[in-house]
């Protein structure tokens, strides 16, 4: 096989190839965080390249053994994964949840947190459930999970904090009763701390209506057909700054459009990037183009 990099930045190096050979290149655990978005078990075949549902487990558990393997042991695994319906009705397959059963007592892995990507701009789909018959709500969040070889993976939720809203603006300004809340919790007067940001929820609100970057710009110019399924570069840098320090290596072994490397070149991250689809190698190029 040719180890060859497709391509090469400062931190990090993009390579063509089935990422289950290339992943057998890489050292046992040397890599700190694993991102990433594997082609869904979707019930009708997509152009990036999808197993059935029923197929899907299966495919999938020979990387998981691998990503084990290369993982530190303070490391993680983040794994984005879409749902979907079963054909011809309105229930939906349940591959998310058997894979992660899978994962925990098969391979070994912990669930250090389950997380929720809301993306507010998807299309209210399928169609035939949504909009025609109206007996469902359009599909608008991904599944994500957060898995670790043990208990206590690095993760500092320091580093992710969301601005303060208002009312708590206001309440560190003007000060609050340290009081007992009808519910029962102690409100003391420790929260009147300014700790320069909320911690977050596992609720990831990033709508993905990339349309006008370099990327799309490259692509178009070069002729390239851009990923159908990329993530946004806000999903990238919340896990790679909550749970990897600067100068850790980053893999992406469904590379796609190689988000996860780009961001991960920004944050002064290491990275590798797998992606089987040349076209998609190529045209991720032009994530690294000057804007």
């Amino acid at each position: 096989m040719n180890l060859t990099p497709y391509y090469t930045q400062q931190h990090g190096k993009a390579y063509l190839g089935d990422s289950l050979e290339l992943i057998k290149f890489i050292a046992d655990n040397s890599i700190n965080l694993i991102l990433t978005s594997p082609p869904f078990a979707l019930t009708r075949k997509k152009a990036y390249g999808n197993e059935t549902e029923e197929k899907y487990i299966e495919w999938f558990l020979p990387f998981a053994y691998e990503f084990k393997r290369v993982l530190a042991e303070n490391g993680s695994l983040v794994l984005d994964l879409g749902g979907a319906y079963l054909p011809g009705n309105p229930v939906r397959s349940i591959y998310q949840y058997e894979l992660l059963v899978r994962l925990c007592k098969e391979v070994g892995f912990f669930l250090a947190q389950e997380f929720y990507h809301y993306n507010p701009a998807r299309l209210p789909t399928p169609a035939e459930w949504v909009t025609i018959r109206r007996i469902r709500v359009k599909d608008s969040v991904n599944v994500v999970w957060w898995l670790s070889k043990t208990p206590h993976p690095k993760a500092d939720n320091r580093k992710v904090l969301k601005p303060y809203s208002q009312s708590m603006q206001k309440l560190l300004k003007n000060g609050y009763t340290a009081k007992i809340r009808p519910s029962g919790h102690d409100i003391s007067d420790k929260f009147q701390k300014d700790n320069q940001g909320a911690i977050p929820p596992n609720l990831l609100e990033l709508a993905n209506t990339e349309s006008n970057s370099a990327y799309f710009r490259g692509c178009k110019e070069a002729g390239i057909k851009p990923h159908p399924a990329r993530f946004p570069k806000g999903f990238a840098e919340f896990f790679i700054k909550f749970l990897t320090d600067e100068g850790d290596t980053v893999l992406d072994a469904f590379a796609g459009s190689n988000t996860t490397g780009f961001v991960a070149e920004t944050l002064q991250r290491q990275w590798i990037s797998f992606e089987l689809n040349e076209h998609y190698v190529k045209g991720s190029i032009y994530r690294f183009s000057q804007e």
